[in-house]
């Protein structure tokens, strides 16, 4: 027996088992991004300018538990690479969701998108209508022909001024009622890309391109801050007729950091009405 005891002691400890760690690419860049949960009912979380997956820290474990949740950092943003021309785009960003859903073998999902992740998805259900099944804007910017909105300047987040520009910009989208452990997860995450990835994702969500008035019949539930900006229920029904809209008051621009649980509610019941 001695001779087993020592081969046994001898061998390594095993540690903790990592996470698994999934890439997809766009056009030879490297696409990181996250899954939880298991089964046929997808949710693709998308994140918004300068954010990354960690925007939805407070959603992963309670979606989790009946759905599979995945989510992703968009080219130039977090753990991804960023595009490999240094062009950004609602197309790039939209064919990065793609390429994450083809590498996560899903079929059909239900796709939500908080502010600048608002054109993302928008841009997705255009050119991959056939794999979404509902759409959630969170706060998001809705464009449309004959209404268009002021862009904040690009140039500005860039230069020996631009953290400073961008951090004001950041701190805009608070409340007095914003808890201060979610402004400190904000601005950590958002003032972390280049300012390669600010400029050029500022320019691509604001980008004419996307001014149309194209409709899609898909469900979709908009769920917006409480005094935002951004607010706008007619031109939620101009484009998506079938969609219901909702505030959820005392907010800032990070509703489903800043109420998880109602936030949380409100998604889990649009998805108990959708059909996969």
């Amino acid at each position: 027996m001695r001779p087993l005891l020592s081969i046994l002691l001898a061998l390594p400890i095993a540690g903790p088992i990592a996470p698994p760690i999934y890439g997809a690419a766009v056009d030879g860049a490297k696409v990181h991004w996250t899954s939880k949960g298991s089964g046929n009912q997808a949710v693709i979380l998308v994140h918004g300018w300068t954010c990354d997956e960690t925007s939805w820290d407070a959603q992963v474990p309670v979606l989790s538990q009946k759905y599979r949740v995945i989510t992703l950092d968009l080219p130039g943003h977090g753990k991804s690479d960023p595009p490999k021309d240094g062009k950004f785009s609602m197309t790039v960003f939209a064919r990065a969701v793609e390429a994450v859903r083809t590498d996560a073998k899903v079929d059909k999902a239900v796709l939500v998108g908080h502010s600048m992740g608002t054109p993302v998805i928008r841009q997705y259900v255009r050119m991959y209508p056939t794999h979404v099944v509902g759409l959630v804007p969170v706060d998001g910017l809705l464009l449309i022909g004959g209404t268009g909105r002021g862009a904040p300047n690009p140039a500005a987040m860039t230069g020996p001024d631009g953290m400073k520009a961008r951090e004001t910009m950041i701190r805009g989208m608070f409340t007095p009622a914003t808890p201060a452990a979610v402004q400190q997860h904000v601005l950590k995450m958002m003032l972390a890309p280049p300012e390669a990835t600010a400029s050029g994702a500022m320019i691509a969500t604001f980008d004419t391109a996307n001014l149309n008035n194209e409709v899609s019949t898909v469900p979709v539930l908009g769920i917006y801050a409480g005094n935002s900006p951004m607010a706008n229920r007619e031109n939620l029904k101009k484009i998506f007729p079938n969609s219901e809209y909702v505030q959820v008051a005392g907010t800032g621009h990070f509703v489903m950091m800043e109420r998880p649980d109602e936030f949380n509610r409100l998604l889990i019941g649009f998805l108990g009405k959708v059909k996969y």
